[in-house]
This record gives structure tokens, C-alpha cells and sequence, in this order.
């Protein structure tokens, strides 16, 4: 269950995640998958730089943190990429990027942080066969991945 729900504390909590990102300059929010949905994770301090926080949907939360980590480093000393942009990865596989169409609805904790305006864009990943949610052929293998905004494809 998430520390939200379980009733705690919750200033508690967002002054534990303040410090966090104090010290490291952004964290990674993992959500574990429930019921039918998939798990998923987002950054929360890139705000902070004035830069849209990552999101990802359907992958292992330890994946997700690394992948989202790696991008969030890349970010902090490049541009963030833009809504319909395709990133390779090193691995061969292939992600493009949506905008999330509300952030503050997806990114609880960065909202509480930073207010409900923050701006957020999704890694989507593609499949071994590098077919993206959006293809009827898609197969990912796990529970899905849920693509959080409209597709703005180049």
C-alpha cells in the first residue's frame, strides 16, 4: 500500500522528499503495480530547475528508477527532449516522448511540492519488436503500459 494511503503523516513525508531533493537534486517516486494497473515512477525536484518532470508507465520499479535516473541526469545538463521526440537507448531499444495531459493528477507528490502546474513528459517504451502502445500489434508482455498524453508525433 502507498504511504498516502496508509494515512501517515504526510508533511512528514513531503519534508523527507524536500530533503531528498535538496541533497540529491531530484528523486524517483516509484508506485507499485495494483490490481490490473502497472506499475510506474516519476522524478519529482526537476521542477525545481524549471524543467518537466519524467514519468514512465509498465516497467519494474527498479528499471523504471534507473532509466528515469539516467534521464534526469541527462536533462539537468542538456534540454529536456520534446513532446514527440524518439530517444535510442544504448540497449536498442526505443523510447518517445509525450506530454502528460495532467501532470498534478499523475505526479501527487511533485504537485504537493511544486505546485499543481508542473509540467511532466512520459518515456514510453517500445516492445522487443520496437512497436509502441499506440500500434494495434503492441505486446509487452506485462500488465501494459498506459500512455498518460495525446501523441505528438514529428
Amino acid at each position: 500500500m502507498c504511504f498516502e494511503c496508509e494515512n501517515r503523516d504526510r508533511s512528514g513525508f513531503l519534508d523527507r522528499l524536500r530533503g531528498g531533493v535538496a541533497a540529491r537534486g531530484w528523486l524517483v517516486q516509484g508506485v507499485e503495480r495494483t490490481g490490473p494497473y502497472p506499475s510506474w515512477a516519476y522524478t519529482i525536484g526537476l521542477s525545481g530547475y524549471g524543467l518537466p518532470e519524467l514519468v514512465v508507465t509498465g516497467l519494474p520499479i527498479l528499471a523504471a528508477g534507473t532509466l528515469l535516473n539516467a534521464m534526469a541526469a541527462h536533462v539537468l545538463h542538456d534540454s529536456p527532449p520534446g513532446p514527440g521526440d524518439r530517444i535510442p537507448l544504448d540497449d536498442g531499444r526505443l523510447l518517445e516522448v509525450v506530454e502528460l495531459a495532467e501532470p498534478s493528477a499523475h505526479l501527487v507528490f511533485a504537485a504537493a511540492l511544486y505546485g499543481p502546474e508542473i509540467r511532466a513528459l512520459q518515456v514510453v517504451h517500445a516492445d522487443a519488436k520496437g512497436r509502441f502502445p499506440w500500434s494495434p500489434d503492441y505486446r509487452d508482455g506485462r500488465a501494459g503500459q498506459p500512455v498518460l498524453g495525446p501523441r505528438h508525433a514529428h
